[in-house]
């Protein structure tokens, strides 16, 4: 009995990340509250709180599951762990091809704008992009162990910002996507994790 509590308990709380996803893309961050959420999702405001008790909660959820996809994506076929890790140029593809995904690239620039409002959210945003941080320096670790750790971890955070600055670029919110430039993002961002 209790294994099936904790499946229906992941599968709700699941839906109503689907539902906070959809109201930040759909609506906008100034339309993303608890209630918003709640009525997307179909359930009152108290079973939201159930398993978020602030919208901070809600988004920290979201950016966790949103980088659990990301680095399911990058751990996967691309082979970003164990022995078979895939070479640079592959790792930059993986996570550039995640700019191809209108729905994504719209749900971070809401969480962005909430991030510059609310600390609470602006620390979830600090953590989401610590932990990818994290991944990408040890990445960099095991392709140069010669590096120091504060070594990759500088070149880490630098691949962070160019990639995800990249994104309002690539995605037309801020510009327009050119072969010429993606070249030279994928050259700089491969340089940063080897050379």
């Amino acid at each position: 009995m209790t294994g099936k509590l904790t499946r229906q308990g992941s599968a709700r709380r699941a839906a109503l990340l689907d539902a906070a996803e959809a109201v930040l893309v759909a609506k906008g961050n100034a339309d993303a509250s608890l209630r918003a959420v709640a009525a997307e999702a179909g359930v009152r405001l108290g079973h939201l709180q159930h398993y978020f008790p602030t919208r901070a909660d809600l988004v920290r959820a979201v950016l966790e599951r949103a980088l659990d996809r990301s680095l399911e994506r990058l751990t996967g076929p691309a082979g970003l762990t164990g022995p078979d890790r895939a070479e640079p140029a592959e790792a930059v593809a993986v996570v550039l091809a995640e700019q191809d995904d209108p729905h994504l690239v719209r749900l971070f620039v809401e969480v962005w704008a909430l991030a510059a409002r609310d600390e609470a959210i602006a620390e979830a945003v600090r953590a989401f992009y610590r932990r990818y941080a994290d991944h990408v320096a040890a990445y960099v670790r095991a392709l140069r162990p010669e590096w120091s750790a504060e070594h990759c971890r500088v070149r880490a955070e630098t691949f962070v910002a160019l990639v995800e600055g990249a994104s309002l670029l690539r995605s037309g919110i801020a510009g327009h996507r050119s072969a010429a430039t993606d070249a030279y993002l994928v050259e700089a961002a491969v340089r940063l994790l080897r050379d």
